[in-house]
């Protein structure tokens, strides 16, 4: 935990928070806090900054917080993602977020299975409890938003093309195509497909979307992976 998130119901005061359960976990095992310590600090969707610990025990942690600092920027990014197997659905959460993207997209593929779709990992608490701790990591405060899409045909067809109207719109998939740009400065609607990769008649929607294939090399990666690559190489 590089940065301390803060959500509204910690605050008891205007500059104090009041801390119990995980967080006051990890400041007693991890951190090894004590009275009288600074913490880097940020307010869930809001400014970073300091906060000093004044009071700690094993109930809870109270601390006076002050904030002037801007969360980094976020890529100029929108990801759409074939929805993961759901033990990686977590970790792929917490690497979207800690690495800045703004938007995500949940995409059925023909390759996803069904029963993906009934993991209680999808449930928007848990989905938010994963891009907290990628927030945590990389020392943001800015939640990414998630939107989840359980019809391909529908959404590729009817609400991609706005959505990817006026941005750099890419398909990573393997095979003959181009490689993925390095470096970009516009833009990017981004399209990163299941286990196996995506079928030929998505890969067509997706181009007629707007969105052009491009690959990584002649390995195949996981998506987990495939997902740090892209974006890495992408900014």
């Amino acid at each position: 935990m590089n940065l301390l998130l803060l959500e509204d119901s910690d605050f008891v005061a205007v500059d104090q928070v009041c801390l119990t359960g995980r967080r006051l976990k990890h400041l007693l095992e991890v951190h090894r806090a004590a009275i009288g310590d600074s913490l880097r600090v940020g307010r869930i969707g809001g400014l970073m900054g300091q906060g000093h610990l004044l009071e700690l025990d094993q109930q809870q942690a109270r601390l006076s917080v002050s904030f002037d600092q801007a969360p980094p920027a976020k890529l100029p990014l929108t990801l759409l993602l074939a929805l993961p197997r759901p033990k990686m659905l977590r970790r792929v959460l917490q690497t979207i977020s800690s690495m800045g993207v703004p938007k995500v997209v949940l995409l059925n593929s023909y390759r996803v299975e069904k029963s993906f779709w009934q993991t209680p990992f999808l449930a928007p608490q848990v989905i938010r409890e994963q891009l907290i701790l990628g927030l945590e990591q990389a020392r943001d405060t800015v939640l990414p938003e998630v939107i989840i899409e359980k019809r391909f045909k529908p959404f590729v067809e009817d609400q991609l093309p706005q959505l990817a109207a006026g941005t750099l719109g890419l398909v990573g998939h393997p095979g003959e195509y181009p490689e993925c740009p390095r470096a970009v400065t516009q833009p990017v609607t981004l399209a990163i497909g299941p286990e196996g990769g995506w079928i030929p008649y998505e890969v067509d929607l997706l181009k007629q979307a707007g969105l052009e294939p491009v690959q990584l090399g002649e390995r195949i990666l996981r998506v987990e992976t495939a997902v740090t690559a892209l974006l890495a190489r992408l900014y």
